[in-house]
């Protein structure tokens, strides 16, 4: 029984330490990218800068990936013995928003060929900035998709923790609500209402709070108890 409380502290642990690794990582990385792939050079500027663009591409394909697909499986085994239909949404959920989020990274590398091609032709090649505008617009749908993708993932996890009581309820509420409004952004950023990053804010705020809640108190020892005696009991 202790090995078993131990083994569930270290996941519950590790998974808010990841979840607050993958707004880093991806945070940094997006940042890094955005100030090479928005400059006032067009591609001239992402050409001097592709070491700086291809260091942000890596944190949000790569690092961004190992941390995401960490807190997903991690989470999984606890949330199954729960309800065990909404467990796999969740996994699938946030697994296919980590390769619509690979995506749409991997469109954004692809500037770094392209202003190597477009410094080649000369100056004279301006299709090249037009392909660059269609190479931005596929890591933005893809960022988008994805995040609306974690966010359906989101309501699950949310619903599953409020109905087990393995977190405060205000704290699971917080999470529904943040979800279902951060959807709403990322919808409205796929129509064209710039309002995504205002909408993400209090789901971003329960995602850090659930995360120090886990990392300091952990799940609920009695609503766990109470998990185990009725998978127990269904065995």
């Amino acid at each position: 029984m202790i090995s078993e409380f131990t083994s569930h502290r270290m996941a519950e642990r590790l998974f808010g330490i990841f979840f607050i690794l993958t707004f880093l990582s991806y945070g940094i990385g997006s940042e890094l990218v955005a100030s090479v792939a928005e400059n006032s050079q067009g591609l001239a500027g992402v050409f001097a800068n592709q070491t700086k663009l291809m260091t942000g591409v890596i944190l949000m394909a790569i690092v961004h990936t190992f941390f995401n697909v960490g807190l997903t499986v991690l989470m999984f085994p606890l949330l199954k013995p729960l309800n065990r239909f909404l467990a796999y949404g969740y996994f699938c959920a946030w697994i296919a928003a980590t390769f619509s989020l690979i995506a749409g990274a991997t469109f954004l590398a692809l500037l770094v060929p392209l202003s190597e091609a477009s410094l080649a032709s000369g100056p004279d090649a301006h299709y090249f900035e037009t392909l660059a505008l269609l190479l931005k617009q596929g890591g933005f749908y893809g960022y988008q998709l994805g995040m609306t993708l974690w966010g359906i993932g989101g309501l699950m996890l949310c619903y599953v923790l409020f109905i087990s009581r393995l977190v405060p309820r205000l704290l699971s509420v917080w999470g529904l609500l943040g979800y279902g409004i951060f959807i709403t952004g990322t919808i409205s950023e796929l129509y064209g209402f710039e309002i995504g990053v205002m909408l993400s804010i209090p789901g971003g705020l329960f995602e850090i709070s659930l995360s120090l809640w886990l990392i300091i108190r952990g799940f609920s020892m009695s609503a766990l108890a109470a998990v185990r005696h009725q998978t127990l009991a269904g065995s």
